[in-house]
C-alpha cells in the first residue's frame, strides 16, 4: 500500500471515467431480479449516510435494495452533506440514538464517501449502538488533498480540508466490525486512503467501478448484503471464493507480489 504522504488525487483519465456511474445505475435496474438472490437480512436497522454534497436522494437505490433484503433502512434526514458543519455530528448522533431506541437493536451504518468517514466516527462515539460499519470509497486514511473534490469540500463546508481534528485517529479501525469497500479506478478520491487497517474485525473489499456509482453498483450491493447478513456477534471476513473471484479483486495482491 502506498504511504499516505505520497498519495495524489486520481488522474484526469480516471476522473473522466466517472461517467461509468450512469452505466452502473442502469445495471442496478437490469440486475434487480438477480440481486434478490443476495443474502437476506434479519430485519435490523441500517442507517445510510450520503457523500459530499449529496442527500438522501442519492442513497435511495441502496436503501430500496436493503429494504427488499429485509432491513429497516433509513436515510440521515439532514439534507445535503456539506461536511462537519456546526451541529451536524450531534444531529447524526441523535439520529443513530433514535433508530437504536425505536428498534431496540444495534444499528449498522453504511456510509458513502464522506458519509463513511462520519459512520466510523459515529461508531467510535457510540459503539454500544452500532452493530457494524461499511464504508464505500471513504477517504478516512487519506491525505486531505488526495482527492478531486477537496475544493468542493472547502466551498460547501466553509472550512479548510486539513481542518479536521484527530485526523490520525481516523485511520484507526472503529471498535465494531468494519468493512471498507473501494475501487482502484475511483476517479474522485485516492483509493489508498480508502483502505482499512486489517484486524480481526476489519477488512478491505476491492471492486471495479466508479466512485459515484458505488452506492448502486450491483457488485457492491451484493457485498453489502453479504456483510450485513452475518449474525450479530459472529462477524467473519468476506470470502473470495468460486465466482466471487471474478467480481472481487484481491486487495492483498501487491503485498503478495512483493513477498
Amino acid at each position: 500500500m502506498t504511504e499516505s504522504s505520497s498519495m495524489a488525487p486520481p488522474s484526469r483519465r480516471l476522473l473522466m471515467l466517472e461517467w461509468r456511474a450512469v452505466a452502473e445505475l442502469s445495471a442496478f435496474f437490469t440486475m434487480a431480479p438477480m440481486l434478490r438472490m443476495a443474502p437476506a437480512g434479519d430485519g435490523h436497522p441500517v442507517l445510510v449516510l450520503p457523500g459530499l454534497s449529496a442527500s438522501d436522494a442519492s442513497t435511495q437505490p441502496l436503501r430500496a435494495f436493503l429494504r427488499d433484503r429485509g432491513y429497516r433502512a433509513h436515510g440521515w434526514k439532514l439534507g445535503p452533506n456539506f461536511g462537519p458543519r456546526p451541529g451536524v455530528e450531534d444531529q447524526m448522533q441523535e439520529r443513530l440514538a433514535e433508530l437504536h431506541e425505536r428498534y431496540q437493536r444495534k444499528v449498522s451504518i453504511v456510509g458513502w464517501s464522506l458519509g463513511g468517514v462520519f459512520a466510523r466516527e459515529l461508531a467510535r462515539r457510540a459503539p454500544s449502538q452500532v452493530r457494524s460499519v461499511i464504508t464505500l470509497g471513504s477517504p478516512f486514511a487519506g491525505e486531505p488533498r488526495a482527492s478531486n473534490a477537496w475544493r468542493l469540500y472547502e466551498m460547501v463546508s466553509e472550512r479548510k480540508v486539513e481542518d479536521w481534528p484527530e485526523r490520525e485517529r481516523m485511520r484507526t479501525p472503529p471498535p465494531v466490525p468494519a468493512s471498507a469497500i473501494y475501487s482502484r479506478s475511483d476517479g474522485i478520491v485516492a483509493w489508498q486512503g480508502c483502505r482499512e487497517r486489517e484486524t480481526a474485525t476489519s477488512e478491505n473489499i476491492e471492486v471495479e467501478g466508479s466512485h459515484c456509482g458505488l452506492g448502486h453498483n450491483p457488485v457492491v450491493l451484493y457485498a453489502i448484503a453479504d456483510r450485513l447478513a452475518q449474525p450479530e456477534g459472529e462477524w467473519k471476513p468476506f470470502r473470495r471464493e468460486g465466482l466471487r473471484r471474478l467480481l472481487y479483486l484481491d486487495p492483498h495482491r501487491d503485498v503478495r507480489k512483493a513477498a
